[in-house]
């Protein structure tokens, strides 16, 4: 693999300051950015005293990777290490916009919008899961909804009931939940 990109220049030269090496050495210094960010934003979080592990620790492992990472990019970078050129993807230039998929996209975002409260996350999910399978081409819709009811009452379990985060159940099934530990 050559680390050049100078035409007819041997493998062990290092490529000139262009705008591929600028742009390596700007995305690694984003992500060096956002590790610092998150690191700061780890020490800001309180935690309950006598807690052995507590609320820090995702947001330290996530700086922790996000600063290993930018640093080693920072550092082959400024080495002349850098990406090679994208090629471009396989489209057509000439292509027209899809403004009806779009439309269909928009309209099943504020549908969610407007419709959370009523129907809850595990019906919304369904119908945003499954709602865009469709608009996108699935073969079989019906699946795509039942895969996001699946995935809705899943997470609707886990991280609503499970966990005791807010995730909006549904003004519409409020006859459905009953007492008890699970939906109490």
């Amino acid at each position: 693999m050559t680390t050049t990109d100078a035409p007819g220049a041997g493998p062990t030269s290092r490529p000139r300051w262009g705008a591929e090496r600028i742009g390596n050495v700007a995305f690694a210094g984003v992500v060096v950015g956002l590790g610092v960010f998150a690191l700061v934003g780890a020490f800001a979080i309180r935690v309950p005293a006598g807690q052995a592990i507590g609320p820090q620790v995702f947001p330290f492992a996530v700086a922790a990777i996000l600063l290993g990472s930018g640093i080693t990019l920072v550092i082959a970078a400024l080495r002349g290490r850098v990406a090679p050129r994208e090629e471009g993807e396989d489209i057509d230039p000439d292509a027209k916009t899809d403004w009806w998929t779009i439309l269909k996209l928009v309209a099943l975002m504020v549908a969610v919008l407007l419709l959370l409260e009523l129907l809850g996350w595990w019906m919304v999910a369904a119908l945003l899961f499954g709602g865009v399978a469709w608009t996108l081409g699935a073969k079989r819709p019906w699946v795509a909804f039942l895969a996001g009811l699946v995935i809705g009452i899943g997470t609707q379990l886990l991280f609503g009931e499970g966990l005791g985060l807010f995730l909006p159940r549904g003004a519409a099934f409020d006859w459905w939940y009953g007492p008890g530990p699970l939906f109490g």
